[in-house]
């Protein structure tokens, strides 16, 4: 996947700061989304052409990263007689250097720094605000936990509290993006769209698995071949630690449809609000939902997995790891092909629901349901200033669809929500007038 997909805003944002360290002197960009969003790639593309430094905080130790560090300086800043001891000298070598020499500096998986002494981010902002003022450096902070990354530089009582000029989330790609990656490469179809929002959920990485699939992506990537096999592991048990297998069983239970805390608890027989609150706000993994029309403190939550690569993959490969430890993949394959189509009907919402957030023509989206878990509406988008609201019901097909049933919905919802003088449509989103539906809302 050579071609950058919606990612040029932030290319020339980043590439415009380090562009114009003469005249602004020291810049400070935080750059957070999830693991595999393309964020690396993204600041090697942004500083290809410009002095660039990259250094990885990897789960070493201090005196291993120092080492590994000092010969990156060696070797690109010529910093043959240098001998750090600790990882603050570096950071202090590389300030003073871009006082006479403009330079990029990217420090990826920034906030695992903390893991080696929180005490060393007091450190940085003396030596950040020391400098900040005549070196030439545009330092780059880029991290994948986004809650962390956040509570570093906004949170109160924080060393480097405000110290970013910049702050950039890098989003998964849309679906809109999706298909746009298809058509290029002569793959689309609305039902393929569909496979690859749910094996992909718009991370790029997945998006280059399944260009190498092609047109089956199934057989391909359902294989003891396939990186896809053990992804779930590799992404989120070194975030859980101990824990993972708590955790797991919650992530299991909300993929296979328990959605509300007693459901969960049920499932997973203990209490997990600590657990949820976790997942939720320091690994951003999970939302809680509310209808539409409900309060923020309304109790009637339902949770989500936030990437569908992740309900995929607890759903089909995490549930049958037995299969797995076994080289099974025939058996998978199999139930695969025998669920898919109704598993997928959920996605096909989040799916669609994706595509109407990145039209930008609604201030807010979301569900309906009323507090028996009735009169369910899949889709309610709103648009305040032109009060206008779309309420959709979603299928695989048109056919299927039964416009009353819709309505007598509806009727149910606008008797919730404050919606006097608003413009009512109502219509029904699947597969075959997909392309008809991205045309109108999300071009």
């Amino acid at each position: 996947m050579q071609k950058f997909y919606n990612r040029e805003e932030q290319l020339a944002q980043l590439r415009a700061i380090s562009g114009k360290l003469n005249q602004s002197k020291g810049q400070l960009s935080v750059v957070v989304g999830r693991r595999r969003v393309g964020k690396t790639r993204l600041l090697k593309e942004a500083f290809s052409n410009t002095p660039f430094l990259y250094l990885f905080i990897s789960r070493k130790s201090e005196s291993a990263l120092v080492d590994e560090f000092a010969n990156i300086l060696r070797i690109q800043l010529n910093a043959k007689f240098f001998k750090p001891t600790r990882l603050l000298d570096i950071f202090d070598y590389i300030f003073d250097y871009a006082k006479t020499n403009p330079l990029t500096l990217v420090v990826d998986e920034f906030q695992d720094i903390e893991r080696l002494d929180p005490g060393i981010f007091s450190g940085l902002q003396n030596l950040w605000d020391s400098n900040k003022r005549e070196t030439l450096l545009h330092w780059v902070c880029c991290g994948s936990l986004y809650s962390l990354m956040t509570k570093l530089f906004k949170g109160d009582k924080q060393p480097l509290l405000n110290r970013d000029d910049y702050f950039f989330k890098i989003q998964p790609l849309a679906p809109q993006y999706i298909q746009e990656i298809q058509l290029d490469n002569g793959l689309f179809t609305p039902e393929r769209l569909l496979q690859w929002w749910c094996l992909s959920g718009g991370i790029p990485k997945y998006l280059e698995w399944l260009l190498q699939a092609g047109e089956k992506p199934f057989q391909h990537l359902i294989s003891s071949s396939s990186p896809l096999i053990e992804e779930g592991l590799h992404r989120l048990v070194e975030d859980f630690g101990s824990e993972h297998r708590s955790y797991f069983s919650i992530l299991a239970a909300i993929a296979i449809g328990h959605t509300t805390r007693s459901r969960i608890e049920s499932y997973v027989g203990a209490g997990v609000g600590p657990m949820l609150e976790k997942l939720e706000n320091e690994f951003d993994i999970i939302a809680k939902h509310r209808p539409i029309h409900a309060k923020e403190n309304s109790r009637d939550i339902r949770y989500s997995l936030v990437d569908p690569f992740l309900v995929f993959w607890f759903y089909f490969i995490h549930a049958n790891r037995s299969a797995v430890e076994m080289e099974n993949y025939t058996y998978i394959q199999a139930l695969i092909d025998r669920d898919f189509a109704t598993f997928s009907g959920k996605q096909l919402e989040s799916l669609f629901t994706a595509a109407l957030k990145k039209s930008q023509q609604f201030n807010r989206i979301g569900s309906y349901w009323d507090n028996k878990g009735e009169n369910e509406t899949d889709i309610v988008a709103i648009n305040d200033l032109e009060k206008r609201i779309l309420v959709v019901e979603v299928k695989r097909q048109q056919k299927r669809f039964k416009p009353q049933v819709l309505a007598d919905k509806t009727h149910h919802l606008l008797q919730k929500i404050n919606c006097s003088g608003y413009q009512v449509q109502q219509e029904c989103f699947a597969l075959d007038n997909l392309e008809e539906v991205f045309k109108r809302f999300c071009i």
